[in-house]
């Protein structure tokens, strides 16, 4: 996800938009309040009272804003908002779609709330899923490994089997020098209780950039954490036919509506984007910064033995601006 600074006349008519469909069910809900704000901050430079603006009308909002960028990236937060405080209510489903059709951009995201909000649970999983990042890691590990290989490692993930000349490569970690790439995610792995590839229950090699992205960010596994990781990779993934934005979705559906779509089962959270909501905008620009998609068959082996610092400045990672709930001390 790449995020476009609106001008003046188009920000102002933008901030209206996502007031309206903050407000569309009635009170503004808190966790959307906040991100609102923080993306009034961040792409606008202001700080505008949300209670002091007026609704403002489809036909309005597409006179204001014309740049197709900015059209998309509209309905984008609209649907990031959506998924901010819970289950979307029909109402302020209904008040989105009406502020795309106007505004001309239509898409999966805009079908995945309308599922959520009408209780169409595993259509609404289905759709997120398909749309973003767990196919392409999938589709890795089967061109990696070929149909055989790929068996085994969904095996795995389902804690079905092991193979211990996989596993061992990854424990080999252990016995890289304290400050190494490859020593702060084996820590990261064995002090959260996760599986490396090769172990029962571990991920296949090809969605390790995950928790890789987790060091290099510097994100930790809270609910905090998970979310801003989630923007961290939409970031780098912004030449992904959805731009990134179906994996902002994922991190939101879990931790901020509610819903699980991990294949293992993780706790949920409700409204967590609004307690770091302006650094999640902080997180996708980070990892937008990125040349390299890191979810693309990018190749980790070659970063293991540096530096942290070392393997953050070759890949480009900024530092971040703000710490906060969410970070790793490192």
């Amino acid at each position: 996800m790449q995020l476009f600074r609106p001008t003046p006349k188009e920000g102002a008519a933008a901030l209206r938009a996502m007031a309206t469909v903050a407000r569309s069910p009635g009170e503004m809900a808190l966790p959307t309040r906040r991100l609102i704000e923080a993306a009034q901050k961040v792409l606008l430079g202001t700080r505008q009272s949300l209670d002091s603006l007026d609704p403002i009308e489809p036909s309005e909002l597409a006179a204001a804003v014309e740049r197709p960028e900015i059209r998309t990236q509209l309905v984008n937060g609209m649907v990031i908002a959506s998924l901010s405080a819970g289950e979307p209510p029909a109402e302020q489903v209904d008040t989105v779609q009406s502020f795309a059709d106007a505004l001309g951009v239509a898409g999966p995201q805009l079908s995945a709330i309308h599922k959520l909000a009408n209780d169409d649970i595993l259509l609404f999983k289905l759709c997120v899923i398909r749309n973003g990042h767990l196919p392409d890691a999938l589709k890795d590990e089967y061109r990696h490994r070929g149909v055989i290989g790929f068996a085994q490692s969904i095996m795995g993930l389902r804690g079905v089997r092991e193979d211990p000349s996989v596993a061992a490569r990854f424990e080999a970690w252990s016995k890289l020098p304290h400050e190494t790439l490859g020593a702060y995610v084996y820590r990261h792995y064995r002090e959260h209780g996760f599986a490396f590839p090769g172990e029962k229950g571990g991920f296949p090699e090809a969605g390790m950039y995950h928790d890789f992205s987790h060091v290099l960010a510097g994100y930790d596994t809270t609910s905090q954490g998970e979310t801003l990781v989630a923007a961290f990779i939409a970031g780098y993934r912004e030449g992904r036919p959805d731009h990134g934005l179906f994996t902002a979705l994922f991190g939101l559906s879990i931790f901020s509506a509610g819903v699980d779509l991990t294949p293992i089962g993780v706790p949920t959270a409700t409204g967590t984007v609004g307690e770091v909501a302006e650094r999640f905008f902080e997180a996708i620009g980070r990892g937008s910064a990125l040349p390299t998609d890191l979810s693309d068959d990018w190749n980790f082996w070659d970063y293991i033995e540096l530096p942290l610092e070392g393997a953050r400045e070759k890949l480009g990672v900024p530092p971040k601006t703000d710490t906060g709930p969410g970070d790793y001390p490192f």
